[in-house]
């Protein structure tokens, strides 16, 4: 199968030296979750969007603009999400991913009152569809995110949640778009060096509590082998 990256956002600047571009970080995602898949990148920003009929799947990247923000390629990736939901092609979203899908089906995207959401949160898994059966009840994924869902599509499941995030997991009725408001292609090197880059912005007590988080035990490595069967399941 052949996925087409979309990518929306850079890594910071000064972090780039010692990490990888976001389509690479989903290459290896893929890769270490036991895809067998070829990639092409688009970078939304700077190239004008194919036809999404066209594609045989789609991988939306996270960045740093928010939905609500005046961005020319914004309207122009609507309308691309549209009708790939239209088209039934296969479509995942991670965090601003996550967050641009539902702006685009229907959803509200908000700056949530609740602040940053820094480090390794813990999800409950909502629904089991056939590839999120092999997940525990709980899952511990790293996230870094302000905006949030704050009501989900009508079209729209919510399949992972949290006290912080209650709509960070969807899973759309034609069963061939899938968001997540976490990172699972983030490890844990990059997840803590963003949580570094949030000292002065998000409170001190955040950032401890986040750096505290990566005690817990990662679960991304699940959700990267669900996220090869979601995939699988709609090819």
């Amino acid at each position: 199968m052949h996925l087409t990256i979309l990518q929306t956002g850079d890594v910071p600047q000064h972090l780039q030296p010692r990490f990888a571009n976001y389509p690479q970080m989903f290459r290896h995602m893929f890769a270490s979750g036991g895809g067998d898949f070829s990639f092409s990148e688009i970078d939304v920003r700077s190239v004008a969007l194919p036809d999404a009929a066209a594609l045989e799947g789609l991988v939306i990247t996270g960045s740093p603009a928010g939905v609500y923000e005046d961005h020319a390629w914004l309207d122009p990736l609507r309308t691309f999400i549209r009708a790939a939901y239209e088209a039934e092609t296969p479509m995942l979203g991670i965090c601003f991913g996550h967050q641009i899908m539902a702006d685009a089906l229907g959803g509200t995207v908000e700056k949530s009152g609740r602040g940053w959401g820094l480090g390794r949160h813990l999800y409950r898994v909502e629904a089991r569809p056939h590839f999120l059966a092999e997940l525990p009840d709980t899952i511990a994924v790293a996230c870094s995110h302000q905006d949030q869902v704050v009501l989900p599509p009508p079209e729209a499941e919510v399949v992972l949640a949290s006290a912080f995030a209650p709509y960070a997991g969807l899973l759309y009725k034609t069963g061939k778009a899938l968001s997540f408001q976490p990172h699972p292609e983030f490890d844990d090197a990059y997840a803590k060096a963003l949580v570094d880059l949030r000292r002065g912005n998000a409170p001190e007590t955040v950032i401890e509590e986040a750096i505290a988080s990566f005690a817990t035990p990662s679960d991304s490595m699940a959700l990267r082998r669900a996220i090869v069967r979601f995939f699988a399941d709609t090819a």
